[in-house]
């Protein structure tokens, strides 16, 4: 099983870095470092919050995808 942690970091990386998941999570990018840095703890609340921005962005993926298909003929 992964460190909450180190788990949180990977997905605050995947989400496209602290500053842009700092704005889809609305949270401080400081606080977002403590957690990163295990200066606090990651919560489930924050785990739970940070998979809802993760679906978030998969069907913005998804629908830009969609367009590129479908609208621009790729």
């Amino acid at each position: 099983m992964h460190d909450p942690q180190e788990h949180f970091a990977h997905c605050i990386q995947v989400l496209g870095g602290v500053t842009a998941s700092s704005r889809r999570l609305g949270i401080d990018e400081r606080a977002l470092r403590r957690f990163i840095n295990g200066e606090r703890p990651v919560t489930q609340g924050l785990m739970q919050d940070t998979a809802k921005a993760l679906q978030d962005l998969i069907a913005e993926a998804a629908a830009a995808e969609n367009f590129i298909n479908s609208e621009l003929g790729y």
